[in-house]
């Protein structure tokens, strides 16, 4: 069964409820528009939130201290070398205002299912052969759906979400889909958007990454 149109979303952004996490399921959810976030025991609730939040990658803000650390080379940064200890750190990281984490077990098993496919992507930054930092998401050819991120060491996190808009700057991706808004994210140049404005950039390139897996 397919996803309602989002336009049909609750006033909170909720298409849909229930289903599962298989790969064909979520990669339809997110050439939609749509991402899984669900409590921990809770049905999968799925969510098109309007507005949007995004960062196109060459409007990615970089202090002067950062790019201090970035030309002293204190990190190491990798892409898809981790993805699994990525998702795991994530799942981890207490946060403020959640009791428990909404990447469930089951999550993590789907998340690296679209890994093995080349779908779900991760950016790892390193501190003397450490994982200190991440972020994982999915990879939709000309959109970089970003789903979480971790730091265990000061600006570890920011050097990977930096890196990553530099990265798909190059390769002139229109967008990094955020989802939601955070005080963090619109630090780093995030910003909202109309739903229906998304989506448009979403579907203006959506034959450059059809699934053959739907």
């Amino acid at each position: 069964m397919r996803f309602p149109p989002v336009d049909s979303a609750t006033e909170e952004g909720v298409v849909a409820v229930g289903g599962d996490l298989s790969t064909k399921r979520l990669i339809e959810a997110y050439s939609e528009g749509i991402f899984p976030w669900f409590d921990h025991g809770s049905l999968i609730m799925w969510w098109s939130p309007d507005p949007r939040m995004v960062l196109p990658p060459s409007e990615v803000k970089v202090s002067k201290s950062m790019r201090n650390i970035f030309n002293r080379q204190v990190f190491k940064v990798t892409y898809n070398k981790a993805f699994d200890q990525v998702i795991r750190h994530c799942a981890s990281i207490s946060r403020k205002g959640q009791d428990d984490t909404w990447i469930t077990q089951e999550m993590i098993q789907a998340y690296n299912a679209l890994y093995q496919k080349g779908i779900a992507k991760s950016v790892e930054v390193w501190y003397n052969s450490e994982l200190v930092g991440g972020l994982y998401g999915i990879d939709l050819g000309h959109v970089f759906c970003g789903e979480s991120m971790f730091s265990l060491m000061s600006n570890a996190s920011k050097i990977a979400l930096i890196s990553l808009s530099n990265t798909l700057e190059a390769k002139k991706y229109h967008l990094i889909d955020c989802q939601m808004y955070t005080d963090h994210l619109a630090s780093m140049g995030a910003r909202e958007i109309p739903r229906k404005d998304f989506i448009k950039i979403l579907k203006s390139t959506k034959s450059d990454f059809e699934s053959p897996y739907i």
